[in-house]
């Protein structure tokens, strides 16, 4: 049988979101084609045996479930599911020449007497329940309106109905409202961390690039909760490709797309099986690579700032606040260098073109809540993951050497950590199959090279506020009302450089493909 010259709809690239448009188009009885230049989809969501000869499948780019609708799960029948952590973060501390630390989660018992020792008084567990109390009503507010069409500034202030919450995290600067919270500096530093994530900016950057990023790390699932996927990230990526697959949808691999003509009404796609037609093209891919395939300016820069690396160890190793358990400390988020004023003076010297003294962290072990990523003679003898995610390692910072950059942040950023430990990490990492150790690093740098993620930024763009802009330059008709217009009418972007994009979510898929059924 011949192939299919023209489609409903092509889309540009198998990464998850690009999955989700199309099993929910396909669903809808459209014809549609994926095509993926890589040889497996999945994009930065999924699982890879990282290590030669080690049967220990890691969730190479992307580690955790938040932004996940779990109506995305429902309406496309996924087989896929999360387990919660019993922790949620370990900071480690050394206070009065003591090595101490600050626990959350256990229970609310647990967590009071953690802030009570570090701080000495009840005054920041209350501010702490406080804060978070209200960023979960927010989420619950905020989180459904990402799977609608896209509201205004007004309809969203108008959802969120509490002024004094809308006046402190989109219009002021995070840092102001998290100085008026709390007081203890190491405090501070952990609620600011969700500001930074693959973000390069301080707490009181006016962009307010900061705040938007905050938002989308207290929003999901309507919590702010961060889930450990089960089998991996792989397994939700699978899952999709499966029911895309189910639905009728043709998914191409080893396929680039080297070109798109569109005048509006109809475009053609040129990639390896030749010139294909399509009524409209979803682009699961950059605004920058966008432009790339069809002949225009690319959008102005946008700069990744996260050191990423991957590891595997034959034990997790002891701590020098001996009071916890390992075990408990990394199934959690387990911040290094991220005390308040110590994520001030990274982002500084970042800024003026330094790598950080200090190196800024977190870590959690994905193996603890998730045992299944390992093979069973590994997990016998008690292997763990860990997966580092290093802040304010902006891309430029990497432009001159590459290689010998990322080995000295990885060096100094290990370093930092077994100021922490009772024993050097080193002593903890396993051995592949060739005798070398299994830990991997990728810079902002490596992340574009593989995945095309401009500049290594994870979310292909700046972040944007959850509402309609004036100034976005999203158009007119649905494709704006969804938040995934370009500059042409039938070309979508599906992908995270969407408005509401980011994460590991599949909104943005959802939203193009709602966009697209919208119109007919």
């Amino acid at each position: 049988m011949p192939e299919r010259t023209s489609y409903d709809a092509v889309i540009v690239g198998g990464g998850h979101n690009g999955l989700v448009a199309a099993a929910y188009l396909a669903r809808a009885g459209r014809s549609v084609l994926v095509l993926e230049r890589l040889d497996h989809t999945g994009g930065a969501a999924v699982s890879t045996r990282a290590f030669a000869g080690v049967d220990a499948r890691l969730s190479r780019y992307s580690y955790l479930v938040s932004l996940l609708p779990p109506k995305i799960v429902r309406d496309l029948g996924l087989r896929f599911a999360v387990r919660k952590r019993t922790v949620s973060s370990y900071t480690p501390a050394v206070r009065a020449g003591r090595p101490t630390g600050l626990l959350v989660g256990g229970g609310e018992a647990r967590t009071r007497e953690s802030f009570a020792e570090l701080t000495g008084s009840e005054r920041e567990f209350a501010a702490w329940q406080g804060f978070y109390g209200t960023t979960r009503r927010l989420a619950e507010r905020v989180f459904p309106t990402l799977t609608e069409p896209l509201p205004t500034r007004a309809a969203l202030r108008a959802a969120v109905d509490d002024d004094a919450t809308w006046h402190a995290l989109f219009e002021r600067p995070l840092g102001e409202l998290v100085e008026e919270t709390f007081t203890d500096d190491l405090v501070r530093g952990v609620v600011l961390t969700d500001a930074l994530i693959g973000t390069f900016a301080a707490a009181h950057d006016p962009s307010l690039r900061q705040n938007r990023c905050f938002l989308y790390h207290v929003i999901g699932g309507g919590t702010g909760d961060w889930d450990v996927p089960l089998g991996g990230m792989g397994a939700l990526t699978d899952a999709l490709a499966e029911a895309a697959r189910g639905a009728g949808a043709e998914i191409v691999t080893d396929c680039a797309v080297t070109g798109l003509a569109t005048d509006g009404r109809a475009a053609e796609v040129t990639c390896a099986r030749g010139t294909i037609g399509a009524r409209r093209v979803l682009v699961n891919a950059s605004p920058r690579e966008l432009a790339h395939l069809l002949g225009e300016d690319p959008p102005p820069p946008a700069e990744g700032a996260q050191l990423k690396v991957n590891m595997l160890l034959t034990r997790l190793p002891r701590l020098r606040d001996s009071r916890v358990d390992p075990r408990e400390a990394f199934a959690g988020t387990f911040h290094v260098a991220e005390g308040y004023g110590q994520l001030e003076r990274s982002y500084q010297q970042a800024a003026s073109g330094e790598l950080p003294a200090a190196p800024p962290s977190e870590i959690y072990c994905h193996s603890l809540t998730d045992p299944s990523i390992l093979g069973a003679d590994l997990v016998r003898r008690g292997y763990q993951t860990l997966t580092l995610f290093g802040l304010h390692a902006p891309a430029r910072l990497f432009t001159a050497d590459n290689d010998a950059t990322r080995e000295r942040l990885l060096a100094a950023t290990l370093a930092e950590l077994d100021t922490h430990l009772a024993e050097p990490l080193a002593d903890c990492l396993a051995r592949d199959a060739d005798g070398r150790p299994c830990i991997e690093a990728k810079s902002p740098l490596d992340l574009d090279a593989e995945l095309g993620l401009p500049g290594g930024n994870i979310f292909h763009r700046e972040l944007a506020f959850p509402y309609a802009d004036p100034e976005d330059g999203q158009g007119g008709g649905a494709p704006a009302r969804w938040g995934v217009a370009t500059g042409h009418p039938n070309v979508l972007l599906c992908g995270a450089g969407a408005v509401r994009g980011g994460g590991v979510s599949g909104i943005p898929g959802h939203n193009a493909a709602m966009a697209v059924l919208e119109e007919g």
